[in-house]
Formats: C-alpha cells, structure tokens, sequence
C-alpha cells in the first residue's frame, strides 16, 4: 500500500466522522489510553477563551522558550499549512512527522470514529510525547469541557476572556460559555482568567474544585502610560511581583499580562531581562499582523486581523483609535455565514472610509452581496467582489500612499490575503495583474 502523504491524510480525516464537530471526550479518551498517552511534558499549560488564545499561547511560548526549556504548542485552526497546528521548539512539525502521527492514531482508534480535530489532537500530543520536551502550551479547540484538548490534566489553566460565540454549542450568554470554559480547570491546581468581569458559572467551578484562582484586577494586573505599560502580579507563594515601564506591543497587552501571570507561578527564574526581550519578540501571523506593500510605486499598509467576532471587533477597533493614521483606511472583510454580522461591523464603521466585501472559500461563507446590503444599510460606502483577493487587490488600486488597508473578519480571509501576498512578493501578482 502507498504511503499517504499529509494532503491524503487531511482530506482522509475530513470524511471520517458523520460531523465536523462532535463534543465529548470519550472516543478520544479511549482511543488516548489505547496509545499510551498521558502526559507529553512535565509542564503543561492549557488555554482557552473566546478570543486572544493565540497571542496568549504565543506569549507564553516565548517566555518558556527564553529560559532555554524545549517546548512544545498546539494551536488552531491554521492559516496556510496544517504544520502550523504544531510546534516544538519553535519550529513546525514536518510532513512526515504528521504522517507518522496519524499513522499511529489511525492504528490506535480501530472500529472508534474521530473527528478530524479529535485526530489532529491525539496526533499532536502523541509528537509531543515522543520529543523530550520541558513544556507544553496546548490551546482549546472550541469551549474547553468538552474539548479534545482537555484529555490532559493542566498544571495551569487560563481563560483568555468570555463572550458569546458558537453558542450552537456554548449557550448564548456569557454564564453558560464561562461555565465550559471553565471546564479546564482542575482540583488544588491554579487557575486564571483574564476577563475583567467573570461570570459567576467561572468562579463558582474554581471554588468547587478549590483550584487557586488568579484574577485580572485583583491579582494581576496591567496600565497603560504613554507608550509604555507597567505589570503586577503574584508569584506562587503569594509575593507581588512588579514589571515596570515595559515598551508597548503590538498584540494586546492583556494577553500578555495573563501569560506573564501564568509564568510567575512556574517556580522559574524571575528575570527581568529576559522577560522583556521574549514578549518583544513575541509574533502571531493574522493577529494585529501588520505588513508593508508597494503597490503601482504606492507605499501601502496591510494591517491583518482574524478577528471574527464582536468582542474581537470592539478590541480591533481601540486599537485602531489608538493610532494616528495620515491617510485613510480601506477595508475587505469576509464573514461566516454564524457569526454576528451587526456585532462585527459596529465597532469598525466609524474606522473605515471603504469597504470591500467578498464570500469566503467556504460554504459557510456570507454572500457578498448580503455584507454589501447591511453595510449600506449602515451608511457605508461598499463594493462586493467576487473573492477575497479581487477584493485585496481592488482596494490596493484604490488606495493613495500612505493608506492603511484592514483586512478582518474570518481566519479564512486572512489566509487568501496571505497567498496573495505571497505570489506578489514572487511577482507572480503585479500592479493590478495576476501571473
């Protein structure tokens, strides 16, 4: 029989399981204790939310990596290649890696169906075992009770933030995500969360495990002042910890506080130095993801953002208030046929003097033609296109130097902005034409 290659396995694992998504850990437990696994590091850091995962996740990383300790993180979904999903000491996870972990799951689950994340997850903490590694950061998929992800047992548990999406399988008010997300959460162990104001469901989990739980504005915390910004927190004996005038970032400083949180109670060295050197260099591609362009002899601004919801909508938009910005600002945005169209668009009409809406190369896209009525409706100027990149490229010709064009609204749009790029950069794209 031949070998499958990476694209074999990924279009095998979508049609393995009758649906997408399937909550519940008990196919994936069975099948886990069929390979042996268990824990894939001596630390292990899960992390969920609504929005800031990434960044999160990313942060944290780095801290890690910064004391010179071999990690391991599993994120999701990606932009462009599936290897994004998984990382060990910085660097993706090769195709025969993945091929080789897929292999082993399929070999484990025998007559159970796994979903295609159920599969992707298995397989990652089945690399991760297999690597050596001082430490894990492994982000839920969708919610965190029910989460594949949540197989393994945190030393420490985050919740980035709380708001309402997916409710098809969250609840669709913040009590009933909290209470899912709080899943994560294990007994004696700590917990944190980065919402100003968690919904009691939050509190009432940690409590009833009795798990230690650190709280934005209470035990950590972070200001803004000027362009520089101050941290405390506590360290695991309860000691406050101080970081101060730190240069701004640019994914959100919350994010950043959580993460600085969770690595004070560690039990690793507390430097200084070296703390601000792994927050700087800390990148995640489609999150506040700025890029420089020329375009027909125009210096142009790409700012990229997979912000998709109305929480993530009204962050993006502070920080595009924050800036001053000496030209104007164009959009493209794409949107998922169950997200909050009116939630997304609110926060940003006031920022955007151009839309341009596109369908996303999926069936669950929005048609453009329903985001070019509703922004209308608004008050906006707007022309649909018939995908992401006509839209891109649109805007690029209509732009004057200077002008900063937002691209938002779906993982999805980032990724065709993402190709896009990537053939203009081979020139395979030029000045309005495609190669």
């Amino acid at each position: 029989m031949t070998e499958r290659s990476l694209a074999d396995w990924l279009a095998y694992l979508e049609q393995l399981h009758p649906s997408a998504i399937d909550m519940g850990l008990e196919r994936s437990r069975a099948v886990a204790q069929r390979m042996g696994l268990c824990r894939p590091a001596p630390r292990v850091i899960t992390v969920t939310g609504t929005n800031g995962k990434g960044s999160t996740c990313a942060f944290l990383a780095a801290l890690l990596q910064e004391q010179g300790l071999k990690v391991g993180v599993y994120s999701s979904p990606h932009l462009v290649r599936y290897n994004e999903r998984v990382q060990i000491a910085g660097v993706e996870v090769s195709d025969a890696e993945l091929c080789l972990a897929f292999t082993a799951v399929e070999a484990a689950r025998g007559e159970i169906s796994l979903t295609y994340f159920e599969m992707g997850t298995l397989a990652a903490f089945w690399l991760f075992q297999h690597a050596a590694l001082d430490a894990v950061v492994l982000e839920v998929g969708l919610g965190g009770r029910l989460d594949a992800v949540n197989l393994i047992d945190a030393d420490l548990a985050l919740v980035t933030s709380i708001g309402i999406d997916h409710a098809e399988w969250l609840g669709d008010t913040r009590e009933s995500v909290a209470f899912e997300k709080a899943g994560i959460f294990r007994a004696g162990k700590p917990a944190l969360c980065g919402d100003i104001d968690p919904p009691q469901t939050l509190l009432n989990q940690a409590a009833l495990l009795a798990a230690p739980l650190f709280l934005r504005g209470r035990d950590y915390g972070l200001s803004v002042q000027g362009q520089c910004w101050s941290w405390f927190g506590l360290n695991g004996e309860g000691e406050v910890l101080r970081l101060e005038s730190l240069p701004l970032l640019d994914l959100p400083m919350e994010n950043a506080a959580l993460a600085l949180q969770a690595f004070a109670l560690l039990d690793l060295p507390w430097q200084p130095e070296q703390i601000v050197r792994a927050l700087a260099r800390t990148r995640v591609t489609g999150r506040l993801d700025r890029r420089m362009l020329s375009w027909q002899g125009k210096p142009l601004t790409l700012l990229l953002d997979v912000g998709h919801n109305p929480h993530a909508a009204e962050y993006l938009a502070r920080r595009l208030s924050d800036r001053v910005l000496a030209g104007k600002r164009l959009a493209v945005f794409g949107l998922l046929v169950d997200k909050d169209l009116a939630g997304v668009v609110a926060p940003l009409l006031g920022q955007v003097e151009d839309w341009a809406v596109a369908p996303l190369p999926t069936l669950r896209t929005r048609p453009a033609s329903e985001l070019q009525a509703y922004l209308r409706d608004c008050g906006a100027q707007v022309t649909a296109y018939a995908d992401v990149q006509a839209a891109l490229q649109a805007q690029c010709a209509r732009a004057s130097a200077g002008d900063e064009i937002l691209l938002f609204g779906s993982f999805y749009c980032v990724a065709e902005a993402l190709g896009w790029l990537a053939r203009h950069a081979a020139g395979e794209v030029q000045d309005g034409f495609a190669g």
